[in-house]
């Protein structure tokens, strides 16, 4: 009887085991498709601003989120000097100032990866002007840059002249990028949500040469000509935008002078109502004759070559009437839905993010902090009273030559946002002022690339054979047990 209960024992021993060895072949043999973790990809991107280039380089997964993928700044560099259109006269200068900028940018991105990393240029009003003046030193300074570019181990897609249109919409598109407008991750759900259209911000940049507003307005179809459509994470957007050349920071001081000596125009010293008062700056007529937005006739003055010193008046008022005439307000007539010289523009809607000269600007002043409309004014007001004296004593550290023109600026700034844009005292509280979100810089180039990123093929999910972690998990746990009962098994057998 012992004999058949080990014949027994053994048997059922044998079986268990025997289960256990095909379990484990089995699982062995069930092979299932594994998608690997995306690889990362990189792009650069070159924003030649009228007054300087700044780099900036982006990496993104490639597997992408509805066909948009999802970037993060990886680096930013200024390039030293001036914007490459300042290089008219020696094209080959434009080229060699990228050179710095693009050696620290390859240090970021990893060799294997740098012949595939897509690399732009795009050049802003300042070239846009150079164009307009003289196409062939525009088109000698894009091919010069171009050299360059090509002579690093990038994949260099182009440099070209953007619209002011297109920096514009780009600039709205980085802003609710950066502030999550577009999309939002849920963790429960594992998906991209959108958000509601309320927190979509409008965008206003100031750079030295143009300056563009963007928002979207209210309704869904409007007729006007300038309207930018955009597909970002499977959502289509619609958004007013319109950029308005010559009317940047730099331009507008520079128009700003010429109307004022053209009140004046035999006087040798003209006041400045905009200047600090005992402050004088002395500028030759033929200055005027380098830029499109002042080398245009006036009957009031000859452009010829003779020096005018600008007498500096410390005027608050003064200075916010001499600016007002730098606009064709009566263009309008009575039109709510226009800005000056007979542009049209749906009324402002929403929030609204100010950058570049704007934020400058009112950094210096200390206005970023979300000030009532009438302490701004009152601010200005006050700093444009102030004596050259005065203030060289209580900026040491700032620029010379920025520091007296801050008044204008700001002055200006008011003009655009209230009598041009049409903000009131209720939306003037949906303005910030700001340069930066986290760690990303707000401008054209990070949308640029976000519009971009859907003209990229994206790259397929690496698949391999492999494992699957839960059944594998399950089988170890089936031939575990087995074991324990074969062990059981034995155990008994032996006891018996």
């Amino acid at each position: 009887m012992f004999a058949n209960k080990k014949h027994f024992t053994n048997a059922i021993v044998g079986a268990l085991v025997a289960l256990s060895i095909i379990a484990l072949v089995l699982k062995l043999m069930k092979i299932e498709d594994v998608t690997l973790p995306p690889t990362v990809k990189y792009g650069m991107v070159f924003d030649a601003g009228s007054s300087h280039t700044s780099l900036f380089v982006y990496e993104w997964d490639s597997d992408k989120e509805n066909n948009t993928g999802v970037v993060i700044q990886n680096l930013s560099c200024d390039v030293q000097g001036q914007g490459i259109s300042s290089y008219a006269n020696n094209p080959p200068k434009a080229g060699d100032s990228l050179r710095e900028c693009l050696d620290k940018a390859l240090k970021v991105v990893p060799a294997g990866k740098q012949k595939d990393i897509p690399a732009y240029l795009g050049a802003t009003a300042g070239m846009r002007l150079l164009r307009e003046q003289n196409s062939s030193a525009a088109d000698q300074v894009l091919a010069e840059v171009t050299k360059t570019m090509r002579e690093y181990p990038v994949a260099f897609k182009g440099a070209q002249i953007l619209t002011g249109e297109e920096e514009g919409a780009y600039g709205w598109i980085t802003i609710n990028y950066l502030l999550e407008s577009f999309t939002k991750y849920s963790p429960k759900t594992h998906t991209w949500v959108r958000p509601e259209a309320a927190t979509i911000f409008g965008a206003l940049d100031l750079g030295g040469a143009s300056t563009q507003i963007s928002f979207m307005p209210e309704g869904s179809v409007i007729n006007w000509n300038e309207t930018s459509k955009f597909t970002l994470y499977g959502y289509n957007y619609n958004i007013y935008t319109h950029s308005y050349l010559c009317y940047g920071q730099n331009e507008m001081l520079k128009r700003l002078a010429k109307e004022l000596i053209a009140e004046s125009p035999s006087s040798m010293h003209v006041h400045h109502p905009c200047y600090p008062k005992d402050y004088n700056e002395t500028i030759s007529l033929s200055s005027f004759r380098f830029s499109p937005c002042t080398n245009r006739s006036d009957p009031r003055l000859t452009l010829h070559d003779r020096n005018v010193t600008l007498e500096g008046r410390g005027n608050a008022s003064g200075c916010l009437a001499a600016i007002k005439k730098l606009f064709n307000f009566s263009a309008c007539g009575q039109s709510q839905d226009c800005t000056f010289d007979g542009v049209y523009q749906p009324p402002v809607r929403g929030k609204f993010i100010a950058f570049s000269a704007f934020y400058y600007n009112f950094r210096f002043l200390n206005l970023t902090k979300g000030q009532s409309l009438a302490t701004v004014r009152e601010t200005i007001n006050h700093f444009c009273t102030r004596s050259w004296e005065d203030l060289s004593s209580s900026y040491p550290e700032e620029n010379p030559e920025r520091l007296p023109k801050y008044c204008a600026s700001a002055n200006y700034i008011l003009t655009l946002l209230l009598d041009t844009y049409k903000f009131n005292e209720t939306s003037w509280n949906n303005i910030f002022f700001q340069m930066k979100v986290g760690s990303a810089d707000v401008g054209w180039t990070l949308g640029y690339m976000l519009n971009l990123t859907n003209m990229i093929p994206a790259e397929a999910p690496a698949w391999v054979k492999g494992q699957v972690p839960s059944l594998w998990a399950a089988a170890v746990a089936f031939i575990i047990l087995t074991l324990a009962l074969g062990l059981a098994a034995l155990l008994l057998l032996l006891w018996v």
